[in-house]
C-alpha cells in the first residue's frame, strides 16, 4: 500500500493541518472567557508517563499494557514471559549468542526477535540498548522483573515521540513508584525443574514520601541459579535502583534515579539433531558465557500546571557486554574450536526537553507538543581468540593466550525533533505529527594498524505520521493511523554500506479498536508494514562475525485480538471468575527475490492464549495456556538458494514445528494479620510438553524448550 504523495509533501501537509487547526482553537480561545478548569481535558505531555487503560483508550493506535498484579498471577519470573500476553508480540527461547537470561529476543509483527533490535525498548524512558543508534541489539537487557510496576507496548502510532528504532513500536518497562506512604515489601519465587537444576528470583522494595514532598526509594531484583540444561546454564543476576523525588512546589518537581545491573551467565549451546535425539539437555560447549554491566543515572524536571507542561529528561549511561564463544574449525581444522571473546564498552548521554500546551476553544480543544533529543553515544569494540585446539583434550583455552584480531572504535551523533498537535473536535481525536531525524555515524576499524580505515555516514530522515480515533463512548473507541517509522545504519552495518546496505525505512497502517467497560475490556487491530528494503543480521558461523545481509521488499500483515471478561458482571454466583484470550494472525513474507511469497524466518503465523482466573475469599487459582504455530528457518535468501523446510544435520535449519503448553496455579493470602503473606504453588508446563527452537549463529543448533517446572512464590508486605 503506497503512501499517496512523498514524505516531504505529507510532512508539510502536517504541519500546516496543525498550524491551521492551532490557528482555529486559539480564535475560539480568545474569544471565550478565560478557565482555567478544563473540565475532562488536561495537557498530557509524555505518553508513556502513568501508563493506564484511559491512555489505552484515548491511544491511536494498538497498545496493551500489562500490570504488576498479572506477572504475579502466571509465575513469570522474566520480561519474556509477560511479553508473551501482549498480542502481536513473539518471544523466542533463549538461544544462540542471545541464549541466556541476560538477553532479550523480542519480535513484533514478524520482525525479527534475535536480539530484539525493531522495536525502542526503554525502561521509564530511557532506552535499554547499550547505543541506541549503532547497537540496538539487546544482547543484555538490563532489567529485571521484580522491579516493575507495569508493561507498556505501544505497537502502533508512537513514531514521532520515540526512536529510533521504532518500525516494532515501543516496549517501556514502567519501574516501581515512589509511594506517598511508607512502603515495604519482599518476593521470592523459586523455579524447581524437571531436568536441570533450581532457579531463585528476589525482589525487594522500600520506599516512602514525607508531608514536604521528598520521596526515595530502593529497589532490588535478582536470579540466581541454574536451568534446566544439564550444565553451563548457571545465571546470577543482581538489578538495584536508587530513586528521589522532591515536589519543589505545586506545579513543579524534581526527580532522580540511579541504577546498576550485573549479569553473567552460561550458555549451553545448540544441539546437531543427532545430539539433540540422544538427550535435549545435555550442553556440549562449556566454555561458552556472557557478561553485562550497565551504570546509568538520570534526572528530570516537570513543570505541570493544567494547561502547561514542561518536562526535561537527561540521562548517562556506561555499558559492558563480553562474551566468550567457542567456534567450530573448517577444512585442515575441522573437529577443532578455538575460544572468541568479545569485550565491547559503550557510553551514551542524552538530553530530551519536551513542551506542551494546551489550548481550549469553544468546539475545539487541542495540544500542541514539540520535543529535542541530543544524543551522543560511543563504542569500544574488540575481539579476541585462541589457537584451535581438541575438544575435550585437556587443554584448557582460559587460561590460553588470546591476540586481539579485531578493534573497532565507533560514534554517533544525533538530533531528533518532532512537533504533534492532538486537536479534539466533538467525539474525534486527530493528530497529526512529524519527526525529524539527523544522524551522524562514523566507525574506526583499527583491526590492521597499517591499514587502519574510517567510514562515515550522515542520515536525515522526516517521519511523518497521522493518527484519528473516534470515541464512540467513554468506555468504546476506534481508531485508525499512517506513519513511517526508521531504522538508522548500525556500527556492523556502517562497515558494510559498500555491499549496498542503508538505513531502513517502513510504512506502517493501523485500524482497530479499544473496549473497556461492563466487565469486558477488548482490543482488536488490523496492521499492516511494508519495507522497501529489510536488513536483517545474520548471525556469523565458523568464528565469523555477525553480518548484515538485504531481505529485500518485504510485507508484514496480520490481526490482533485480545479479551477479557468478569464473569462477575453476569451473575454474582460467577463473582472472582474471570477469563481472558488473546490471539495473533500475522503474514511476513518476502516480496521479492528466491524466497519471494514465503514467510520470514522465526516467527509463527498463529499465536494464542487462553486463562482464567478465579478468587474466592483468600485463594485464588489460575489456568493459563499459550499456542503457537510452526516456524521457519530456511537459510539465507542468496541468489540459487533453497528455501530449506527439512531439518540440516547441525540442526540449525528446517521448520520447527508449533507447541502448547499449560500452566496452573493456586495462591493463599494470609492478611494483614500476617504482613500480607501471600504463599503461592504452580506448574509451568503441566504435560511436559517438548518442543524447541533453532539457531543459526556461532552457536548454531537446536535449544530445547523448558520442560515441566514447579514453583513456589512467597511474598511480605508492610
Amino acid at each position: 500500500m503506497p503512501i499517496p504523495f512523498p514524505p516531504r509533501r505529507l510532512a508539510l501537509a502536517l504541519a500546516m493541518l496543525t498550524l491551521a487547526a492551532h490557528s482555529q482553537a486559539q480564535t475560539a480561545a480568545d474569544a471565550a472567557p478565560a478557565d482555567n478548569t478544563l473540565g475532562a481535558i488536561s495537557v498530557v505531555g509524555d505518553w508513556l508517563d502513568n501508563p493506564n487503560e484511559e491512555k489505552v483508550l484515548e491511544h491511536g493506535g494498538a497498545r496493551t499494557i500489562i500490570e504488576r498484579s498479572s506477572f504475579q498471577d502466571t509465575g513469570a519470573t522474566n520480561v519474556r514471559d509477560v511479553l508473551r500476553r501482549v498480542p502481536g508480540v513473539q518471544v523466542q527461547e533463549s538461544n544462540g549468542t542471545g541464549g541466556s537470561d541476560v538477553s532479550l529476543n523480542v519480535g513484533v509483527r514478524g520482525l525479527t526477535s534475535r536480539l530484539s533490535p525493531r522495536s525502542t525498548i526503554l525502561m521509564d524512558g530511557i532506552p535499554l540498548a547499550v547505543a541506541p543508534y549503532g547497537q540496538p541489539q539487546l544482547s543484555m537487557a538490563p532489567v529485571s522483573l521484580g522491579n516493575l510496576s507495569a508493561v507498556d507496548v505501544v505497537r502502533g502510532a508512537g513514531s514521532v515521540r520515540y526512536g529510533p528504532q521504532n518500525v516494532g513500536g515501543i516496549i517501556n518497562f514502567v519501574t516501581r513508584a515512589i509511594p506517598r506512604d511508607f512502603t515495604a515489601d519482599a518476593t521470592v519465587e523459586t523455579d524447581m525443574y524437571s531436568h536441570g537444576g533450581v532457579k531463585t528470583s528476589p525482589s525487594a522494595f522500600i520506599g516512602g514520601t514525607n508531608e514536604r514532598g521528598l520521596g526515595g526509594a530502593l529497589l532490588y531484583s535478582g536470579t540466581h541459579g541454574n536451568g534446566f540444561r544439564e550444565s553451563n546454564d548457571r545465571v546470577d543476576i543482581d538489578d538495584v535502583m536508587l530513586k528521589g523525588t522532591y515536589r519543589i512546589g505545586v506545579d513543579d518537581s524534581v526527580s532522580a534515579a540511579l541504577h546498576h545491573y550485573e549479569g553473567r551467565a552460561g550458555m549451553p549451546g545448540g544441539l546437531t539433531t543427532r545430539q539433540y535425539s540422544e538427550d535435549p539437555f545435555q550442553s556440549t560447549r562449556p566454555y561458552d558465557s556472557f557478561t553485562g554491566r550497565r551504570t546509568d543515572a538520570s534526572f528530570r524536571y516537570n513543570h505541570d500546571d493544567g494547561i502547561n507542561k514542561f518536562e526535561l529528561l537527561t540521562y548517562y549511561t556506561d555499558s559492558f557486554r563480553g562474551s566468550s564463544i567457542e567456534t567450530e574449525g573448517t577444512g585442515a581444522n575441522a573437529g577443532k574450536r578455538r575460544l572468541t571473546f568479545n569485550p565491547r564498552n559503550y557510553h551514551t548521554f542524552a538530553i530530551e526537553p519536551r513542551y506542551s500546551r494546551l489550548f481550549r476553544g469553544a468546539d475545539v480543544t487541542q495540544e500542541i507538543s514539540v520535543g529535542y533529543r541530543y544524543l551522543k553515544e560511543a563504542s569500544d569494540e574488540r575481539a579476541s581468540r585462541t589457537a584451535f585446539y581438541v575438544p575435550d583434550g585437556g587443554f584448557d583455552p582460559l587460561d590460553a593466550p588470546n591476540p586481539q584480531y579485531q578493534y573497532r572504535t565507533g560514534g554517533t551523533t544525533a538530533h531528533a525533533v518532532y512537533i504533534d498537535d492532538t486537536i479534539n473536535v466533538g467525539n474525534w481525536t486527530i493528530t497529526p505529527g512529524l519527526r525529524y531525524e539527523f544522524i551522524d555515524s562514523f566507525l574506526n576499524d583499527k583491526s590492521n594498524p597499517a591499514a587502519r580505515t574510517h567510514t562515515s555516514i550522515k542520515s536525515e530522515e522526516p517521519l511523518p505520521s497521522l493518527s484519528v480515533v473516534y470515541h464512540v463512548s467513554e468506555q468504546w473507541s476506534v481508531f485508525a493511523n499512517a506513519g513511517q517509522s526508521f531504522g538508522p545504519l548500525q556500527y556492523f552495518q556502517i562497515a558494510s554500506t559498500t555491499n549496498g546496505l542503508h538505513p531502513e525505512k517502513a510504512t506502517t497502517y493501523e485500524v482497530g479498536t479499544h473496549f473497556n467497560g461492563g466487565g469486558w475490556k477488548g482490543e482488536l487491530t488490523l496492521f499492516n508494514i511494508d519495507f522497501d528494503d529489510e536488513l536483517q543480521l545474520r548471525g556469523g558461523t565458523n568464528g565469523g562475525s555477525d553480518a548484515w545481509t538485504n531481505l529485500g521488499a518485504t510485507r508484514h500483515r496480520g490481526l490482533e485480538t485480545g479479551l477479557s471478561y468478569d464473569l462477575g458482571e453476569l451473575s454474582a454466583a460467577l463473582s472472582g471468575l474471570s477469563l481472558y484470550g488473546t490471539y495473533t494472525y500475522t503474514q511476513a513474507t518476502y516480496k521479492a527475490g528466491v524466497f519471494e511469497g514465503r514467510d520470514l524466518p522465526f516467527y509463527s503465523r498463529n499465536v494464542a492464549s487462553l486463562g482464567a482466573r478465579y478468587t474466592r475469599n483468600q485463594w485464588t487459582f489460575n489456568v493459563d495456556t499459550f499456542l503457537q504455530s510452526k516456524q521457519r528457518s530456511p537459510g539465507a535468501p542468496d541468489p540459487g538458494a533453497r528455501y530449506q523446510t527439512e531439518e540440516s544435520a547441525n540442526g540449525a535449519y528446517g521448520d520447527i514445528p508449533g507447541y502448547g503448553t499449560v500452566h496452573v496455579r493456586a495462591a493463599y493470602d494470609f492478611g494483614k494479620q500476617m504482613h500480607n503473606l501471600n504463599i503461592a504453588l504452580g506448574v509451568k508446563n503441566l504435560f511436559d510438553k517438548r518442543y524447541f527452537t533453532r539457531s543459526t549463529d556461532n552457536n548454531a543448533g537446536k535449544y530445547v524448550g523448558m520442560p515441566r517446572t514447579v514453583y513456589l512464590q512467597a511474598s511480605l508486605a508492610y
